[in-house]
């Protein structure tokens, strides 16, 4: 970083995406950026439009953790192979349970609420890939055209 003046004098251009939709991998210390923290993005914002407002609104990084985790479930071994190597998990997490999604985002049926489950996976490996979530029985009534099938 030293050799680059602006991220010198501007640290916060390292922090690629708004914590409000930033994966919990990259939350609790991952540096590999991959296509599924962009797919979690997606799925906070598109969750986000359904329901007028954020879904994950935190103000810190701890606490936009807590935030996923008191919807989610905290994550654990089980839920989350791995998890536990990440830099910045910690065991003494508080220990929440998981909601349903349908409590959390009302209005959407159930292949959006499907979609948004795949969207919001912590395993990032086992995330919707974008291809799939255009392929996604939530979109069956919107036309693609072939552009987007053959991208």
């Amino acid at each position: 970083m030293d050799s680059c003046p602006e991220f010198a004098k501007n640290p916060t251009l390292i922090k690629v995406v708004t914590l409000w939709y930033r994966a919990p991998e990259i939350l609790l210390g991952s540096r590999q950026y991959s296509t599924p923290v962009d797919m979690w993005s997606v799925g906070c914002i598109f969750a986000e439009m359904v329901n007028q407002k954020p879904l994950f609104p935190g103000d810190s990084e701890i606490d936009e953790l807590f935030k996923i985790f008191r919807v989610l479930g905290t994550p654990n071994e089980q839920s989350w192979p791995g998890v536990s190597s990440l830099p910045d998990y910690k065991s003494a997490f508080p220990k929440w349970q998981a909601q349903d999604l349908a409590t959390i985002v009302p209005t959407l049926d159930p292949a959006g609420l499907d979609l948004l489950s795949k969207m919001l996976r912590y395993e990032p490996n086992k995330r919707i890939t974008a291809r799939q979530a255009l392929e996604h029985e939530y979109f069956k009534d919107l036309e693609m055209t072939r552009e987007c099938h053959n991208d």
